[in-house]
């Protein structure tokens, strides 16, 4: 069985900073692709950032600069560094990672919210 496990959502105001992780356990031999996604209401599930095994990074445009993914091979974990927060940041924020466990599989964590005030 593998879990995902965000936590570090909240609220903050514009301008403020958030630090979401995203632990992932179970029975896996190692973890590919690890990434970042948000929702808002009515809109599509968006890339925010992903991060590669080799430490390769991509970043939606409207968050370079501000944000800067990250990941601890060791701890299995990848986080997110959220700066200089805008309200239009604001959404569901869902850690996704492809996992070797003999063969690739895509897992989602449950999501955690991000809300920012104006």
């Amino acid at each position: 069985q593998v879990q995902l496990v965000e936590s570090g959502g909240g609220l903050v105001q514009a301008g403020g900073s958030l630090r979401l992780s995203c632990a992932v356990s179970g029975s896996i031999f190692s973890i590919a692709t690890m990434g970042w996604y948000r929702q808002a209401p009515g809109n599509q599930r968006e890339l925010v950032a992903d991060i590669t095994t080799g430490g390769s990074t991509n970043y939606a445009d409207s968050v370079t600069g501000r944000f800067t993914i990250s990941r601890d091979n060791a701890k299995n974990t990848v986080y997110l560094q959220m700066n200089s927060l805008k309200p239009e940041d604001t959404a569901v924020y869902y850690c996704r990672a492809v996992v070797w466990i003999g063969v690739l599989r895509l897992y989602w964590g449950q999501g955690t919210q991000v809300t920012v005030s104006s």
